[in-house]
């Protein structure tokens, strides 16, 4: 195990012992630095956040649908993540259908400065699990006005077409986000699920800040957005970013066998080694892990100072 590279247990530890001793020598409890910071920070347009965000999808009913099981834990989790340090969440208006957003506000209301709230608008809920598409631009309008009234802003730093409608001309619907960002609805204007043609044509009627894509160490078929993102400045934003767990029955990935063999020779968690390699693999990255529970919430921020290094990259692929 590299001991640089402290599991989430240590750095609590480490940073207890540290808030332990400031408070004994009258000092303000700030020697420890905020474990989501180790990452290091990015721009979104003229905003800069930690590279290590939190997804707040989970924090809803089973099926994504619904009010969560506990809700006073849920907005627990959520200023807690605050405590950690990380200064972006990403919520959608389908995650619920609008319980997290919701939530959020209940939670956080009134935000610090510095935090960026993120979410989303084009996909509806038929039901549990059930997903649709939904750009038109009358509804994208209709779906920022009321992101707006759930969050209690009055303007959103990150709003993101959640996905490209097969029934809508796709300018139709990044368009639309352009006018609702001139109307001073929106601070930035991200798109999602894209291809890079896709993210290209967005690009040229609108400016971009992030691409949100589903990426894990399985599921790579976005290198070439995530390229385009590098070449050009864009937060690469993976969702998804700890599903690339297979069923027994399925062929072993060797990727994942080469990650999950370096978590354990490091003693740290297979999900923290996954959101290591994330942060390497690309300064563009901008991980949203999300969870239901602290536990996982404080070791997947804590991810954020561990460092793979070349041969361990290098064995991952």
């Amino acid at each position: 195990m590299n001991t640089h590279d402290p599991s989430r247990r240590e750095f609590v530890q480490h940073a207890s012992t540290l808030l332990a001793g400031a408070a004994l020598a009258g000092l303000p409890a700030r020697a420890a630095p905020a474990p989501a910071t180790p990452g290091g920070r990015m721009a979104l347009g003229d905003l800069r956040v930690a590279r290590m965000g939190f997804g707040a999808m989970r924090i809803t009913g089973a099926g994504i649908w619904g009010e969560p099981a506990d809700a006073a834990s849920a907005r627990a989790l959520l200023r807690r993540a605050l405590e950690l340090g990380v200064d972006f969440i990403d919520t959608a208006d389908s995650y619920g259908p609008a319980v997290s957003e919701r939530l959020i506000a209940e939670a956080l209301h009134p935000y610090p400065a510095g935090l960026v709230i993120a979410t989303k608008g084009g996909l509806v809920r038929p039901g549990p699990d059930q997903w649709a598409q939904d750009a038109r631009p009358e509804r994208l309008r209709a779906a920022c006005e009321a992101s707006l009234k759930r969050l209690k802003l009055e303007r959103i730093d990150l709003y993101q077409l959640h996905s490209p409608d097969a029934n809508v001309p796709y300018a139709d619907s990044v368009g639309e986000l352009a006018r609702l960002q001139q109307a001073g609805k929106i601070r930035h204007i991200g798109v999602s699920n894209v291809d890079v043609a896709q993210l290209a044509q967005a690009r040229a009627i609108v400016e971009v800040v992030s691409v949100q894509n589903r990426y894990n160490v399985a599921t790579r078929q976005s290198d070439p957005v995530l390229e385009a993102c590098e070449q050009h400045g864009i937060a690469f934003i993976p969702w998804g970013p700890l599903a690339q767990r297979q069923r027994a029955a399925e062929q072993p990935d060797p990727r994942v066998a080469a990650l999950r063999a370096i978590a354990g020779e490091r003693g740290i968690t297979e999900s923290q080694a996954t959101l290591a390699w994330l942060l390497a693999r690309s300064q563009a990255m901008l991980p949203i892990p999300g969870t239901s529970r602290i536990v996982h919430l404080e070791e997947n921020v804590a991810a954020a100072a561990i460092r793979l290094s070349d041969a361990e990259m290098t064995r991952v692929g």
